[in-house]
């Protein structure tokens, strides 16, 4: 069995990747900030499309895991976790996970070159925007076979980013098993309603599909298995985004602390708030080991996937959580206003553990896969 603790070096940060993080921290610097994401809130895709068009264009982010038949770079997961962990720093507001995460690795992990071919290139290329429907949360849609082909009926809620996604890949009941599902939405037949949400950058809807024209990806019975492994990348995926978002907001409190002064010193002198620092400086580096070893597995398909992937959350999540926390109560005052972009990180951090999962839900997950819980589980 593959083990990736007999190769530390896989964890390790390749000049490439260093490269591409550089190109990407100075591009994401000029273009994202607080007052893009209000603004972005407001349109009706809900992202910056022309920032969504230079990271395929210029940097080729979208295709980075995709192999190159299929348009994309032929590079591993471990460039494209890079690529999340600087989003995750500015809270970007473009559909990387929908599109790129979940929807990427639906098609992927399907097995159907077909549905890969005619879908994957525009996901590489930033022409197509995709998310996927009952995956992350219970869906109640059923597929039938109409006079023209295959259509969906019901209706999937949470959807992430499915307001305004090209192409939506949603897991439902047909007559022969569960199979999964590429519908490219209509207004004649598919609704779809922004719902209300906590965090603004990632924007969530209701899908309702009424005869809405789909075609089957991959093999009946086989949507099960692709789910895990989707949610599983989402997993790693999310866990970069929070050490990036998590060591943004510990950099922004090490700055104001080492500025703001109380008694004729800077508050950061005081033990304290050392304490609460260095506290916090262990939690994300625990969680950038966590997020490297996750990234790595996927980007081996290594069997080791499932834990490292729950572990990651584990980790991250709770460096996030305490980063963003101590990010509002650490600037004082000012923190705690809408004018300040720490409420922003705080409400990712929040949100995110609905989408899946929340630490406690993934220590018993990994309880579970250990094979260490009781009779009562």
């Amino acid at each position: 069995m593959f083990r990736l603790d007999t190769d530390p070096a896989l964890l390790l940060e390749t000049d490439e990747q260093r490269q591409l993080r550089g190109v990407l921290r100075d591009l994401l610097g000029e273009t994202c900030g607080p007052e893009e994401i209000r603004k972005q809130a407001g349109s009706p895709r809900g992202y910056d499309q022309a920032l969504w068009g230079r990271l395929a264009g210029e940097i080729g982010v979208h295709g980075l895991a995709l192999p190159e038949k299929y348009g994309g770079g032929g590079y591993s997961f471990g460039e494209l976790a890079v690529a999340l962990e600087e989003a995750g720093r500015v809270l970007c507001p473009v559909p990387l996970l929908s599109t790129v995460v979940l929807a990427g690795q639906a098609l992927l992990s399907s097995g159907d070159r077909w549905a890969c071919e005619r879908w994957l290139p525009g996901i590489a290329s930033g022409a197509l925007t995709a998310t996927v429907g009952g995956f992350l949360h219970p869906a109640d849609v059923t597929a039938e076979r109409g006079p023209g082909g295959w259509v969906l009926r019901g209706e999937a809620d949470f959807v992430p980013d499915g307001e305004g996604a090209d192409l939506l890949l949603v897991a439902a009941r047909a007559p022969d098993g569960e199979r999964l599902f590429a519908c490219e939405p209509d207004g004649a037949t598919c609704d779809r309603t922004a719902r209300r949400v906590l965090d603004p950058t990632r924007r969530q809807a209701l899908v309702r599909f009424r005869g809405a024209p789909a075609e089957p990806v991959g093999e009946p019975g086989q949507a099960a298995g692709v789910v895990d492994v989707v949610l599983d990348a989402g997993r790693v995926a999310v866990a970069a985004e929070h050490v990036g978002g998590s060591a943004h907001a510990l950099d922004a409190v090490l700055d104001h602390v080492s500025q703001r002064t109380q008694f004729g010193r800077a508050i950061g002198s005081f033990q304290a708030v050392k304490h609460r620092l260095a506290d916090l400086l262990v939690e994300v580096e625990g969680a950038r080991s966590a997020s490297a070893y996750a990234s790595a597995c996927l980007a081996a398909e290594a069997p080791e996937l499932p834990l490292a992937a729950s572990a990651a959350a584990v980790a991250c999540t709770g460096a996030h959580r305490l980063a963003t926390t101590e990010y509002v109560q650490l600037h004082g005052g000012i923190g705690f206003t809408w004018e300040h972009p720490a409420h922003l990180y705080l409400r990712r951090a929040r949100a995110d553990e609905a989408l899946f999962g929340t630490g406690d839900d993934h220590r018993l997950r990994l309880a579970g896969l250990l094979g260490l819980t009781g009779r009562t589980g």
